[in-house]
C-alpha cells in the first residue's frame, strides 16, 4: 500500500450507497474514502437505504463508519451536500437543514473550475415507474435484492477462487435489452432537463450506471454506486470530470489482510487505463 498515495480533488460526487442494506459495499466506500478527499462533496442520493430499512433493520458497524468518515470530512472544512433520493426520500423534509456541517437538498448547480454549471439532482423524479407505479417500483426493489443476492454468492464464489470481484447484476443489467432501454432514455430524459434548466449538463445517481456522455451540448454525467460498480465522480482542480471505480479486493501480503484498490480509472472522452 505504500505506493498508494492520498489524492485530493476540487468535487467529489457518490451516490447509491444503499446504507442498511446488506448490498452496500460500505468497506470498499471507507476505504476509498481513506485515500480520496475532496474540498466539495456531493452525496447524490440514495445515501441511506430507507425501504430496506423499513422491512428490516440491517445496520452494521461499517455503516456508521461511512457516515462517521463523511462526517469527519465536514468538520476538516469539506463544504458537503446531501441530495435527498426516492429510497432516503425521507431526507426531503430536511431540506435546508444543517446537520454535522452536512446540508440537505433535493438538488444543487455545481460551478465547476472552469466555468461550467452543472445540474446535481438524484434522478428519480424523472423515473416513471418510482413517481406512478409505487407497487412496481417496489416489486422491483425484491427483484434487485434476488439480483444482489447472487451477487453475493458470486462474489463469495470468486473470493474463494481468488478471483477479482465482478458484479454479476451489472453484467445482466448491460446484456438486457429492455435495461439498455431503459437506461438510454433515463439519459436523454435528465439531459433534456438540463437543457430546461439553463445549465451545461447534469451529475445524477439512482440507475447504477456510470457515464459520461455528451447530448449535442449538455454533458450528462453518472456516479453509479456502491453496491455494484463501486464508482465516484470526480472534478480535478482544472475542471475535468473523470469516473473512478474502487472495486477489486487485493491481499495485502504485509499485512496478512484484503485491502482495496483502484483498478480502472476512466476519464472524460472514456478511456480506460490501469492504476498502478
Amino acid at each position: 500500500m505504500s505506493a498508494l498515495e492520498s489524492r485530493t480533488f476540487r468535487a467529489l460526487f457518490i451516490s447509491d450507497v444503499h446504507l442498511g442494506s446488506k448490498a452496500a459495499k460500505a468497506d470498499f466506500l471507507i476505504d476509498f474514502l481513506r485515500y480520496h478527499d475532496a474540498e466539495i462533496i456531493y452525496l447524490v442520493g440514495d445515501i441511506v437505504d430507507g425501504w430496506r430499512l423499513r422491512r428490516s433493520w440491517h445496520w452494521p458497524q461499517s455503516h456508521n463508519d461511512v457516515v462517521q468518515k463523511l462526517l469527519r470530512k465536514a468538520r476538516k472544512g469539506a463544504s458537503i451536500t446531501y441530495i435527498a433520493g426516492n429510497h432516503d426520500e425521507f431526507a426531503r423534509q430536511f431540506q435546508g437543514v444543517h446537520f454535522g456541517g452536512i446540508v440537505v437538498a433535493d438538488r444543487a448547480i455545481h460551478e465547476t473550475a472552469d466555468g461550467r454549471r452543472l445540474l446535481v439532482i438524484h434522478g428519480d423524479q424523472f423515473d416513471t415507474v418510482v413517481h406512478n407505479q409505487r407497487w412496481l417500483a417496489y416489486l422491483g426493489d425484491y427483484a434487485y435484492d434476488t439480483a444482489m443476492l447472487i451477487n453475493r454468492v458470486v462474489t463469495k464464489l470468486r473470493h474463494l477462487l481468488g478471483l477479482p470481484y465482478w458484479s454479476f447484476s451489472s453484467w445482466a443489467k448491460v446484456k438486457v435489452k429492455k435495461a439498455v432501454n431503459f437506461i438510454g432514455s433515463f439519459q436523454t430524459v435528465l439531459s433534456e432537463e438540463a437543457r430546461r434548466s439553463h445549465v451545461d449538463g447534469v451529475i445524477c445517481g439512482h440507475i447504477h450506471h456510470a457515464a459520461i456522455e455528451s447530448y449535442g451540448d449538455v454533458q450528462y454525467i453518472n456516479t453509479g454506486d456502491w453496491v455494484e460498480s463501486c464508482t465516484a465522480v470526480v472534478e480535478h482542480f482544472d475542471g475535468r470530470m473523470e469516473i473512478l471505480t474502487w472495486a477489486h479486493v487485493l491481499p495485502e501480503s504485509s499485512a496478512g489482510k484484503d485491502v482495496l484498490v483502484p483498478v480502472d480509472i476512466i476519464d472524460l472522452k472514456g478511456r480506460a487505463a490501469r492504476a498502478a
